[in-house]
């Protein structure tokens, strides 16, 4: 007994998710997130040097 796959029906659900998905989506919301990410790394990487400094202050012995 031979069984054979026919992938068409997950294939046509999975493209009409994603197309369902990106009609829903609008640009503003593409748009915010772009800047959040920008703002959110932005802080990381200032808070990342921040605690460097820190980190490098409390080793140094006391001049």
């Amino acid at each position: 007994m031979q069984h054979t796959h026919d992938h068409t029906t997950a294939w046509g659900t999975l493209t009409g998710t994603i197309f369902t998905v990106l009609s829903t989506i609008d640009s503003t919301d593409i748009i915010k997130t772009v800047v959040m990410a920008i703002i959110g790394a932005s802080v990381s990487f200032c808070m990342s040097l921040f605690w460097k400094w820190v980190w490098a202050r409390l080793r140094r012995p006391f001049d």
